[in-house]
């Protein structure tokens, strides 16, 4: 790929493996950016190439307009992350991630590119629906939400002149995800849930709902937690994912 596919701008490898022998995509959460993956990418980097996404409004893409609604992002995804399937291909998103990675996979699967697996972390499946309307709050109140989560940087929330500046951002996100679905589609590749015991945002049965969502096999992983439950129990999931990549290169 080259610089002028588009791809420098929304594909972030941390620690590059070019002839790694799978590849790892992943999906941040709302808000979030593709420094949240960071240290997935460092403990990874000797078993896949890992890349992650970095959506507009935020960082050094913060002057171009916000995404609010998953299918168009989706649709920029797609196209993007395609040239990626030359080799075996695991997509892992956390919270509106997961949505966005199911959705990409859906686009990709036309094109007869199918992830290995799709790890669907921290989210409800896409045929469950709840009545959220963070979006439509005042700052302070999309501040409050932010702080609850646990998932953002306490330096931001700290510095009243950079979460102004990440806050646009940040409620385009949650538009995005809270006008989403519900939907009953399915993708081909076998999808793993991953979930906090104690996540507000998604329950175990909410999580166990992404059954529906996959024509191949699924399972699901339930770590002590709440919604950023991947944080504390990094080692743990990273663990998870790491034998998943280990197994298609074997079946590959």
């Amino acid at each position: 790929m080259t610089a002028t596919d588009g791809s420098d701008l929304w594909l972030r490898r941390f620690h590059p493996a070019p002839d790694a022998p799978a590849r790892l995509v992943c999906f941040p959460h709302a808000g979030g950016s593709a420094t949240f993956y960071h240290p997935v990418s460092a403990a990874l980097k000797s078993d896949s190439d890992v890349t992650a996404l970095q959506y507009p409004g935020r960082q050094d893409r913060r002057m171009e307009p916000n995404v609010d609604d998953i299918g168009e992002l989706a649709d920029r995804i797609a196209p993007v992350v395609a040239p990626l399937f030359d080799r075996p291909v695991v997509f892992f998103g956390h919270s509106m991630g997961a949505v966005v990675a199911f959705e990409v996979a859906r686009r990709l699967q036309e094109q007869g590119r199918t992830p290995v697996r799709l790890f669907a972390s921290g989210r409800r499946a896409p045929s469950t629906s709840r009545e959220e309307n963070v979006h439509q709050r005042d700052d302070d109140g999309i501040v409050a939400e932010m702080k609850a989560m646990s998932g953002t940087d306490a330096q931001v929330l700290g510095d009243e002149e950079l979460l102004r500046m990440v806050l646009p951002a940040i409620r385009s996100d949650y538009r995005a995800i809270e006008t989403y679905g519900p939907v009953d589609t399915t993708v081909d590749c076998p999808i793993t849930a991953l979930v906090g015991d104690d996540d507000p945002k998604t329950t175990v049965p909410e999580a166990q709902a992404w059954r529906a969502h996959t024509t191949a096999a699924f399972d699901i992983q339930v770590f002590q937690g709440g919604h950023f439950y991947l944080s504390p129990r990094a080692a743990e999931v990273i663990a998870t994912v790491r034998e998943t990549l280990r197994g298609a290169v074997a079946v590959g």
